[in-house]
């Protein structure tokens, strides 16, 4: 597809892969507002020190449709990125991610249908599959909600795709796995490790490190949603982004501490473990519909992209803190 001049707006785009999504479709000319989470600091998150004067930065809420119709009126694809993350919390306000990330999607789709839209690319994520059943993991595994917050995105993603089936919305639905790299919040393994490491830290807090995922390095996970929102037959169906790897909290620890040069040990920290039942201990991606229908395929090594990641975060562990911005 040809972004240039192209109108398009990222929901979410001060967020860890909005704002590398915001930023790449800047290079590829395309003409990008971001819909921000409003805040009364009047910061716009990771755009702020970025791209801010090259994007159209509109403050806003997902959980105002006429605000969310504004920010869509006039574009012609719509990335859909805006979520409430972060397992943890999802435990303590679980009617919070209904309405971000379900009644939030509800009001993007109807937006973008009033709008007449060319694409609407909206977000899941791997989490909705749950403890993998088989492995690897196609588009066809059952979705398990084994966290509100899971269960949410399960919520938004069948609402989007209810809008392809009754209006004959164009919506396809990128179901990304692990991404990981620059910008990520602390909240997320890989910087919190990284973080700990390049702090000095001789032991490393974490939960459990049995659970493997599949970590996708986020210049690929963007890449794969520029090529599923060129992908007519992804129009009604979800496309997994993964890398087709998977590797275990423990064996990331330890390569780690081999890219940092470091000598630390592990203990757990209780604040990190999830309630029985909800931890889901393993993930794989089944990336074959993103290499067959839309022509994309993961470019960065596991080692190559802990490598970037570390060094940013070695450089900038003043931005990370344990809130952050992440999508």
């Amino acid at each position: 597809m040809n972004w240039n001049g192209r109108s398009v707006l990222v929901t979410g785009g001060e967020g860890f892969i909005g704002s590398n999504l915001v930023e790449r479709l800047v290079r590829e000319g395309a003409d990008v507002r971001a819909l921000v989470h409003y805040n009364p600091f009047g910061r716009a998150g990771w755009l702020d020190p970025e791209v801010h004067g090259e994007v159209r930065v509109l403050p806003g809420d997902v959980r105002d449709a006429e605000r969310v119709f504004t920010a869509v009126d006039g574009c012609d694809v719509v990335f859909h990125l805006a979520a409430l993350i972060g397992i943890p919390y999802s435990y303590l306000a679980p009617e919070s991610y209904v309405q971000v990330n379900v009644t939030g999607t509800s009001h993007v789709a109807r937006a973008c249908l009033r709008a007449g839209v060319s694409r609407m690319v909206h977000t899941s994520t791997s989490e909705t599959y749950g403890t993998a059943l088989s492995v690897p993991i196609s588009e066809d595994h059952p979705l398990q909600p084994q966290s509100p917050y899971s269960a949410s995105k399960i919520g938004g993603d069948m609402m989007a795709l209810s809008f392809f089936h009754a209006f004959e919305l164009p919506v396809a639905v990128v179901r990304p796995f692990n991404t990981y790299g620059p910008r990520q919040s602390t909240r997320a393994v890989i910087p919190t490790i990284l973080s700990q490491l390049h702090a000095g830290a001789e032991e490393i807090q974490l939960g459990t490190t049995t659970p493997t995922r599949d970590f996708n390095y986020v210049d690929d996970t963007v890449a794969g949603f520029l090529a599923v929102a060129a992908c007519d037959r992804a129009v009604g169906e979800v496309v997994n982004i993964g890398s087709g790897r998977e590797i275990s909290i423990g064996d990331l620890v330890q390569l780690l501490i081999a890219i940092t040069g470091g000598t630390a040990t592990v203990t757990t920290d209780p604040a990190r473990l999830r309630p029985p039942g909800s931890e889901v201990e393993r993930l794989l991606c089944d990336n074959t519909r993103a290499r067959e229908w839309a022509g994309w395929v993961p470019e960065v090594p596991l080692e190559e992209g802990l490598r970037r990641t570390s060094d940013w975060i070695r450089d900038n562990r003043h931005l990370l803190g344990a809130g952050g911005y992440a999508v």
